[in-house]
Parts: structure tokens; sequence; C-alpha cells
């Protein structure tokens, strides 16, 4: 029998400051997300290069985007693309019922440590989670780690894709262990298989640009 990974990511100092920042960049960008931007460039000088270098080239790229064209590409990557869904339990659960428990957990756990969501925001969207972890790095580590092959297919669907937010998940998987062992293969399965109860073909999730080793590797 295959035993389930008990590696746990360390938390750091800065890892409150790149998460907070990746959340930001991982919203839908509105009318405050120069501010964020801005905002996002000046954390990074905190960061450990291989955490702060994909957060400056999203902001470089979103800086020399006008700011109506990156809202519709925000809306056509995460809105219509199944692949790139921002959504962590749909990773581990597909649309089946086992995914209402998984986000009724995530709400306990916020709940557990006097976080509340606003009435708009779903507990498992990726910029909630980095903005949870922010608050409560301990906690925030576990969450991500447990969701870490969904994360990892993200995020290489993302670049799969060429879209600017690809790197901001390169700057998300740098702040985690790097992948290994059941890790890996979980990674690998998700990608053969896809989601649970998972309908529509499953060709996305089978090619082979899914199985390289990760861009950047996390501190140890």
């Amino acid at each position: 029998m295959k035993r389930k990974s008990t590696r746990t990511a360390r938390t750091e100092s800065w890892h409150p400051l790149a998460w907070q920042a990746q959340s930001l960049l991982l919203a839908y960008p509105d009318e405050q997300f120069a501010q964020h931007l801005a905002l996002a460039a000046r954390v990074a000088e905190a960061l450990p290069d291989p955490v702060a270098r994909p957060l400056l080239r999203f902001t470089a790229h979103a800086q020399q985007t006008a700011p109506a064209d990156l809202a519709a590409a925000y809306v056509a990557t995460f809105d219509h693309r199944k692949r790139c869904c921002p959504y962590l339990t749909y990773y581990a659960h597909g649309d089946t019922r086992k995914r209402g428990i998984g986000l009724l957990r995530l709400k306990q756990t916020y709940a557990a440590a006097g976080w509340r969501l606003g009435d708009d925001e779903l507990p498992d969207h990726l910029a909630v989670v980095l903005e949870f972890a922010a608050t409560d790095p301990a906690t925030g580590a576990r969450l991500l780690t447990e969701h870490r092959a969904g994360l990892e297919l993200l995020r290489l669907a993302l670049n799969d894709d060429s879209a600017p937010w690809g790197h901001v998940l390169d700057s998300v998987s740098a702040t985690l262990l790097a992948l290994a062992g059941d890790d890996r293969a979980a990674v690998m399965r998700l990608a053969a298989q896809g989601p649970p109860e998972e309908q529509v073909g499953l060709d996305p999730y089978a090619s082979p640009v899914f199985l390289p080793d990760p861009v950047v590797g996390g501190p140890r």
C-alpha cells in the first residue's frame, strides 16, 4: 500500500507577504488593481528570488496591458476554461457532493481562526485561500499543501495557455515544498484522469506538458 505524504511546509517570516501579494494579483482586476500591482512590486523586493521573479514578470505584463484587456483575459482564462479553474476543491472533488463537504470544512477552518468571508466569496478560490494563509501562515500552509496537486495542475495549465497568471502560480509554487514522491504521483493521476466525476472530455488533462519537473522549487 502506498503511503500518503506527510511532508509539511515550513513557514518563513516572508510567507505572509508573498501570499498576500499573490492573493491580490489573482483576484479579478477591478479599479483598485493598479494599486495592488504597485504594492506587489514593492513586496517582491523583500522576497526570495524564486518567489519574487515570477511576481515581477506578472506585474510588468499587467502594467503594460490596458485594464479592460486584462479584465477580459481574466474572465476568458478563469471563467471559461475548466482546466484553469481557480477553485481548489474542484480538483479534489469535481462537481460532486463531496465538494460541498470540502467547502464546509474550509469555512469551518476559517471560522475557527476567527476569519470571516465576504458574502460574495467562495472559500476555495485560490485568492481567498492565499489571503487567509497570509493571516494564519501555519494553517494556510497546511491548506495549500493539502491542495498541492490541484495547485500544480492549475499552474501548468496556465503556463501551457501562456496566461500571465501562470507567473503568479509559479510564485505560489515557490513558497511550497518541491513536488516529490506521492505529491508528484497525485499530480500525474489528476492530469490523466481529471477531477472526480468529470463528464467532459479529459484530453486537456492528459497532455504530457503536465508532467515535467516544476519550474521552481520551494524552500525546504
